[in-house]
């Protein structure tokens, strides 16, 4: 590959498939098609969201930047270098995870010092209290919660012990699946401008994963709308949220409610009406197609390129961008 030194991270034709077990062998013809071909770039202090419902594959993707899965083909290539060329050791020192639910992430039977103290550990680097306590403060908290066990912090608490804990190595990258999705609404504004000022002292780049572009918008300055294993969508998060192409951008956008609890819309008439299809046998074409109000015959025959509109903003959508060329 060649070395661009603005692009830290290069996800080249990624595809994930676990095959699904019948009896003690596994079918070759069935499998879910979690991540189907997915490209992007990400430079260096470049905040990028990855978005879409449940089912996009938007985690399992994080899981294989972090090397927690291994892809079913395709590449990912790190400041120019294959991450498979990094030793597991070195590469967790690159790329550091954050995890959807603080709780489960954190060992019960350890107290918060133990689990910040584990990746000096790990690594072995030397470390003393003091660094611990540094962790701490970075992210709001004291040197009392040195002594204290996951069931004695708060929710909000927990995920910034779990925050301190992955930039205890300083990581180029940090990929956060929905690090405030369980979280009151006020918790949660506090865990952003936590992570946008970490940002600051850290230098690292965040990949966040979420269902909801609104919240993104406060963090990343990149979008990846997903769906169904595929990118529909992709570019700045002004363009994405202020201007969007994709029907099904569109659609997840209007798909949050107002907060107005005598407001009847959304609930009477839903953006997004019925279930995703199966990950098992996606639909021909357009994957979206079967849930969207613009789908013509033709887009159950072709898949949809991503096609430039202005910029670094693309859209897999013909019908919109000005019909199918024969």
């Amino acid at each position: 590959m060649e070395m661009n030194p603005n692009i830290l991270l290069s996800v080249e034709n990624v595809v994930k498939y676990f095959p699904l077990r019948r009896g003690l062998i596994f079918s070759k013809k069935n499998y879910v098609r979690a991540v189907d071909g997915v490209s992007f770039k990400v430079v260096q202090g470049d905040n990028l969201a990855i978005v879409g419902e449940s089912g996009s594959g938007k985690t399992t993707l994080g899981r294989i930047i972090c090397r927690l899965l291994e892809p079913t083909s395709g590449q990912i290539f790190l400041d120019g270098k294959d991450v498979y060329s990094y030793s597991p050791h070195d590469y967790a020192k690159l790329v550091q995870p954050i995890f959807q639910d603080p709780y489960s992430a954190l060992n019960p039977w350890k107290k918060v010092h133990q689990i910040l103290e584990a990746p000096f550990k790990i690594h072995h680097i030397k470390y003393t209290e003091e660094d611990l306590v540094n962790l701490l403060e970075n992210v709001g908290l004291t040197k009392d919660f040195l002594k204290r066990y996951p069931h004695e912090l708060s929710g909000g608490q927990r995920q910034r012990i779990v925050i301190a804990r992955a930039l205890a190595l300083r990581p180029k990258i940090i990929v956060a699946d929905e690090p405030v999705s369980g979280l009151d609404v006020t918790v949660q504004t506090q865990i952003i401008q936590l992570l946008k000022q970490i940002q600051t002292i850290s230098n690292s780049t965040y990949i966040v994963i979420s269902h909801d572009l609104r919240l993104v918008e406060r963090l990343c300055t990149r979008v990846v709308v997903m769906y169904l294993g595929k990118i529909c969508e992709i570019g700045p998060v002004n363009k994405i949220i202020g201007s969007p192409v994709h029907p099904y951008t569109k659609s997840l956008l209007a798909s949050f409610p107002s907060g107005d609890p005598e407001d009847r819309r959304w609930v009477e008439s839903p953006p997004l009406k019925g279930e995703a299809p199966s990950a098992v046998s996606p639909p021909s074409g357009c994957r979206f197609r079967t849930r969207c109000s613009l789908a013509q015959p033709k887009c159950a025959m072709e898949e949809p390129p991503l096609t430039r509109i202005d910029g670094d903003h693309y859209a897999a959508c013909p019908v919109v961008l000005g019909g199918w060329r024969d």
